[in-house]
């Protein structure tokens, strides 16, 4: 016998083999569908009996395993059904005569045979015929397993028969010897009359008997056949028959002790009218008595009519484990022909069985490492092919999945092996595919994602490359670059420098004809193969998503108290608020994305290659909005370290956008890689909030961009930095140009400003603008420009603390009596020596070199389009950053009485700090010259000051106010009404530059009280003319009347007061004539008097002078001291000295 039954199982030694044949032309298709109708006959219970009888069925069976149906008799062939075509009653002879052919092929073994013939129709198919069936068609033949069944029962006559009589004793009679085909030539010339020869016959024919009581359904004879049979050739040493006798009893026992099936395709036996069922659950009762079965009891049923002897069967039937011993004793008997190596290998594998059943993986693999050495003959490349894929399974069977793959993967290769001269290319793919599992490889690259890594790389690796080979060789060059892809991600970390190399430029030659895609590949017995996205090239370890820039981020306008109050809850704390919060927080951002506007989400990628890695194509995966990704194409370093790309897209609808992921072309293979199958990705949340579409602004100015970027204390970040350099009083515009670059109108605006801290005081507004000009142009059409102007005013001190004017002779604040007749210039000089005019940049603050520096934010809120109507805007911030150089200094501020009572003159000592000439004039002042570094005084003549609207007491101003901090703001706000009278300005003609320059916050109180008026306001009055810096004219003997008035400006009464005149002469060369008694006499008393004067009131007197010469006279006015005149200032006294001039009297 040369020809393996790989699938044989133990259960096989109680079948009868019938063999379904075609003759003449039928097609597949017919024959297959009538075979498995056949087939479904596989048992049947035998009539007025308990007995069961099994039929394994072939389509194929060599007639040189025939031969051996002695040995076993399951492999005699004993019943043949034929299947035919027979289209007219010509053809009937010839198809007759083809199956009688057929029948002799197996002639010798078989019991009985059937002819099924279809299509034919007429008279011969009427005639009645035991051996032959006849149907009309095939879809007409309801009959055939009926029939069929009729056949197994005349099968089962014969083999009865035949068991009854080689069963039976017969003493007289000589037991032939049964033999193997090749003992036959070995047994010629023996001595048949021996003691050996005849225990021989003896041992074989009782094992003969043994297999047909075991197909004819009767196990327990067959065990005590069996059991007689090794004995008597154990006697003998005919180990090959001794072999066939063991491993009886052992497929004996098996069937006794697994009811179920050890073949693992025939499912559970079922034993009509038989107790083994029961047994079998009872069979490894502990303690169970064991008898041996008298054979002598035996019945030609195989019935013992004593039910005592029941609980003997036991005895006779191996235990598990003795069935295993004995096979390996029969395994180890066959092992000793050469001839007898497909018995051996049937053995084993049905011995493998039995283990996998019995869950004895080791064993059973000792027995598939002997089958795997049985030397056959020089096997096909198809009987190569089905005996590795046969290994394959059993290893499969008992749970060695390696070692099944490995076999499997061996018969793939067989199926490709040079010899053939046509390759299978599919079917070496399909074994392939199949010995995944056993190596720890699945086709879906997520299993490889996680965890560490299972099974041996470089097996996996060679096994992947061979699929990649089968399936370019198949000629599916899209499988090739699944495959290949499928390597490169998951085979990643355990590629070689050069393998990567290899891999890859391998990778771009296959889609250069056939890109990689995301599609699922459907192999044609419908396995799919799940696409294979590269996360590994490159790596992705962080995905931030961005939020956009400070200047285009959307805010919410404030909502009045009470909306959204039905999403608040009423606790102060719930523990379930507070988790799903901390869910909800994980996954979303608490930012904004703008529909229409550029969104960024940043990763962190690295390249593991050892080269350059060129990423096409690289974009945005979302969902829940409609998005315009933007794709990128980047290229990465050999081995860089993490390296940040950003993907932009737009959003085109509003709602909540998640990312999910991310696309990208690499080596020519298109991947969707997801978040969700990253390992080791951190990230600060995938899901934001679109809000409707606002609006962009876009700020363009006059002034060149700054180098400074401030950084306000607030966070809020600057877009644009402006700077301008002014020197200090003077004014710049500044010129805003608002253009809508997006693609919304801007409907609304409002401009802020914030002074960033400093420590410098201002005085005025820094910044100041008029909105309603711009807001006039609105709403701003997109692509339409607006402009708005700031006017940047500086104002600083002006004061310096430096004493550099030491050598300027100064007297004070000068309150003499003596008429000035105008102001006086003075030039002085700093000394060089002792006061540096530029010194160092450490020098003290208020040096008059020293550069301010202001820094100011113009905020822009504005909004319009959808975003506006749900109460969104825009913040667009301008810095500005101002220098601020020394224009001029009031080094010295001083005093002086005019001719006026009323006016005064206000001396400011000016120091030129630029580097240029500079020209300083007040107004109705001429303009004064400074060179640079100069120092010159000027006197303004000013109309003293009535500050009567401002609080004079705490109490006026809020019973709660601070009185320092009052009298600071009066101070100031009466230093701001005395800068807008005196007007002074600068301007350097050389930078065509001007400004102002101001004496606010240099004026101390003296000075204010010198240049305010007096509380008590005193006229004096000639003939009825004021006379204050005028001269009075009068005639010489003419009386002249004198008037002195009091208003009383004070909140207090005043009063009453006692004034002497007192007249003199000014010679104008310092001496004072008051000795006048001959040239001026009074008429009436010298000496004035002033009732008691209430608040705004006002008194007066009268007197007369009557002068006797000619000349110019003075009249001093002096007050009498007195406990009145002592309580108040003496500032309060202050009158105008009166000028009289006395002309010769008209003749």
């Amino acid at each position: 016998m040369s020809v393996p039954d790989y699938m044989q199982c133990a259960e096989d030694h109680q079948t009868l083999l019938v063999v379904v044949q075609p003759v003449g032309v039928v097609s597949e298709e017919n024959f297959f569908r009538i075979y498995k109708r056949i087939s479904s006959v596989s048992q049947i219970s035998v009539r007025d009996s308990q007995r069961v009888l099994y039929i394994r069925y072939r389509h194929h069976y060599p007639p040189e395993n025939n031969e051996w149906g002695d040995f076993q008799t399951h492999r005699k062939v004993v019943g043949l059904v034929t299947i035919t075509d027979c289209g007219s009653a010509k053809e009937w002879p010839q198809t007759f005569e083809k199956f009688h052919v057929q029948k002799e092929l197996y002639g010798a073994t078989l019991y009985d045979s059937r002819l099924f013939v279809f299509g034919l129709q007429g008279e011969i198919a009427e005639q009645p015929r035991t051996d032959v069936a006849f149907y009309p068609s095939y879809e007409d033949c309801q009959t055939v397993e009926k029939r069929v069944e009729d056949f197994i029962e005349s099968l089962f006559i014969v083999l009865e028969s035949k068991r009854l009589d080689r069963a039976t004793d017969k003493s007289g009679d000589k037991i032939p010897l049964l033999c193997v085909p090749f003992e036959k030539k070995d047994f010629v010339g023996l001595d048949t009359d021996s003691r050996h020869y005849k225990k021989r016959c003896q041992g074989r024919m009782r094992k003969h008997v043994g297999d047909l009581c075991l197909q004819a359904g009767m196990l327990q004879d067959s065990l005590v056949h069996y059991h007689m049979s090794v004995e008597l050739l154990r006697s003998v040493n005919d180990f090959l028959w001794l072999g066939a006798a063991l491993e009886g009893l052992c497929s004996a026992s098996v069937i006794y002790h697994y009811p179920g099936g050890t073949g693992g395709k025939m499912g559970a036996r079922r034993f009509p009218g038989s107790s083994l069922a029961a047994e079998a659950a009872n069979r490894h009762r502990p303690g169970a008595q064991e008898v041996l079965i008298d054979p002598g009891a035996l019945t030609t049923n195989g019935i013992n009519p004593d039910t005592s002897a029941e609980i003997g069967r036991a005895k006779n039937c191996l235990s598990p484990e003795d069935i295993i011993d004995k096979y390996k004793e029969a395994i180890s008997y066959y092992g000793k022909y050469k001839n007898a190596g497909v018995i051996e290998l049937e053995a084993c594998v049905k011995a493998v069985r039995v283990l996998a059943v019995q869950r004895r993986s080791m064993e059973a693999s000792e027995f598939l490492q002997n089958a795997v050495y049985i030397n056959l003959r020089q096997l096909s490349e198809e009987e190569k092919i089905q005996r590795y894929s046969v290994l394959s399974e059993l290893y499969e069977l008992i749970g060695f999945r390696r070692k099944s793959a490995f076999f499997k993967r061996v018969a793939a290769m067989q199926c490709v092996a040079p010899s053939i001269p046509e390759p299978g290319w599919r079917a070496c793919y399909k074994l392939l595919l199949e010995t995944l599992p056993g190596y720890s490889l699945s086709l879906d690259p997520n299993d490889f994602s996680k965890g560490t890594h299972r099974g041996w790389a470089a097996v996996q690796m060679r096994l992947l490359h061979e699929l990649v080979y089968a399936s370019r060789r198949m000629g599916n060059p899209a499988l090739s670059v699944r495959h290949l892809s499928f390597l490169l991600q998951t085979m990643l970390d355990f590629l070689s420098d050069q393998e990567k190399k290899d891999v890859t430029q391998s990778l771009e030659s296959y889609t250069s004809k056939c890109p990689g895609t995301m599609e699922l590949i459907t192999l044609p017995d419908g396995l799919t193969l799940p696409p294979v996205p590269f996360t590994k090239l490159p790596i992705v370890r962080r995905v931030n998503l961005l939020n956009l820039p400070a200047s285009l981020r959307p805010q919410k306008m404030k909502s009045l108290l009470g909306q959204n109050a039905s999403t608040k809850s009423p606790f102060i704390y719930s523990p379930i608020i507070a988790h799903s919060r901390g869910e909800e927080r994980s996954k979303k951002i608490d930012f904004q994305w703008v529909q229409g506007d550029v969104c960024e989400v940043q990763l962190m990628v690295y390249n593991p290659m050892p080269f350059e890695l060129r990423v096409e194509n690289m974009g945005l995966l979302v969902s829940g909005v409609e998005f315009e990704s933007l794709p990128a194409a980047l290229s990465l370093p050999a081995e860089s370290g993490l390296y940040p790309v950003t993907l932009v897209g737009v959003p085109q609808t509003t709602g909540m956008i998640t990312v999910n992921g991310y696309h990208t072309t690499v080596f020519g293979v298109f991947s969707d890689c997801l978040l969700d199958n990253l390992p080791g990705v951190k990230t600060g949340g995938s899901t934001v909030e679109v809000i409707p579409a606002l609006p962009r602004l876009q700020i363009g100015t006059s002034l060149p961009r700054s180098a400074h970027s401030l950084q306000p204390s607030s966070g809020d970040e600057i877009s644009t930095n402006v700077s301008v350099q002014l020197y200090n009083g003077e004014t710049q515009q500044l010129v805003i140009k608002l253009e809508n670059i997006g693609m919304e109108p801007l409907e609304k605006l409002e401009v802020t400003s914030k002074i960033l801290t400093t420590k410098e005081k201002l005085y005025g507004d820094f910044l100041s603008w008029k909105l309603e000009e711009t807001l006039a142009q609105f709403p701003l059409q997109p692509g339409k420009v607006a402009t708005f102007t700031v006017n940047i005013k500086v104002k600083l001190e002006f004061s310096c603390q430096e004493n550099v004017l030491q050598d300027l002779s100064d007297d004070g604040i000068s309150v003499s009596g003596f008429p000035l007749c105008s102001p006086f210039r003075q030039v002085v000089r700093p000394r060089v020596e002792s006061k540096p005019v530029n010194p160092p940049e450490g020098s003290k603050p208020g040096d008059s070199s020293h550069v301010k520096t202001l820094e100011a934010i113009l905020n822009f809120k504005y909004s319009g389009g959808p975003g506006h109507v749900e109460g969104y805007y825009r913040s667009l911030s301008l810095g500005l950053h101002v220098e601020v150089e020394p224009s001029v200094f009031f080094t010295r501020v001083s005093t002086l009485p005019a001719t006026s009572a009323r006016q005064c003159h206000l001396l400011l000592d000016v120091f030129n700090s630029t580097e240029h000439e500079l020209r300083v004039s007040a107004r109705s002042n001429e303009e004064l010259i400074l060179h640079a570094g100069e120092c010159q005084r000027m006197a303004i003549q000013v109309d003293k000051f009535n500050f009567e609207s401002f609080p004079e007491s705490p109490g006026e101003k809020g019973q709660f106010a601070n009185s320092k901090q009052l009298e600071e703001e009066r101070q100031e706000a009466r230093g701001l009404e005395i800068n807008s009278k005196l007007d002074i300005r600068w301007r350097i003609p050389s930078l065509q530059r001007t400004g102002e320059a101001s004496v606010e916050g240099l004026l101390n109180q003296l000075i204010l009280d010198h240049v305010q008026l007096a509380p008590l306001q005193w006229d004096v009055l000639v003939d009825g003319q004021p006379c204050d810096s005028e001269v009075a004219a009068c005639r010489v003997g003419d009386p002249i009347r004198l008037e002195v008035r009091l208003t009383n400006r004070s909140p207090r009464s005043v009063g009453p007061f006692a004034l002497t005149v007192v007249p003199f002469q000014d010679h104008q060369n310092g001496v004072h004539n008051y000795d006048l008694h001959g040239a001026i006499s009074f008429v009436g008393s010298s000496t004035f008097y002033l009732d008691a004067v209430q608040p705004s009131g006002q008194a007066a007197c009268l007197g007369a002078l009557l002068f006797l010469y000619t000349g110019d006279f003075f009249l001093h006015i002096r007050f009498h001291e007195d406990s009145t005149s002592k309580e108040l200032p003496q500032s309060w006294f202050c009158l105008p000295s009166v000028h009289v001039r006395a002309l010769e009297a008209q003749a």
